[in-house]
C-alpha cells in the first residue's frame, strides 16, 4: 500500500508542476514588452528644414 501511495502523489505532484509550468508560459507568452515607438529610419520631405 505504501508504494501504490508513493506512485500516487508522485504522478499527482508531476501533474500539479506541469500545470503550474503550462500556466507560467502562457503568461510569459502573454505578456507584452515596452517597446519604445521610435522609427528607426527617417526621411526629410520636401520644403522641411534648411
Amino acid at each position: 500500500m505504501s508504494r501504490l501511495f508513493a506512485a500516487a502523489l508522485t504522478v499527482a505532484l508531476a501533474a500539479a508542476l506541469a500545470v503550474g509550468a503550462a500556466v507560467g508560459v502562457v503568461a510569459l507568452l502573454e505578456a507584452t514588452p515596452d517597446q519604445p515607438n521610435t522609427p528607426l529610419i527617417t526621411y526629410e520631405q520636401a520644403g522641411q528644414g534648411s
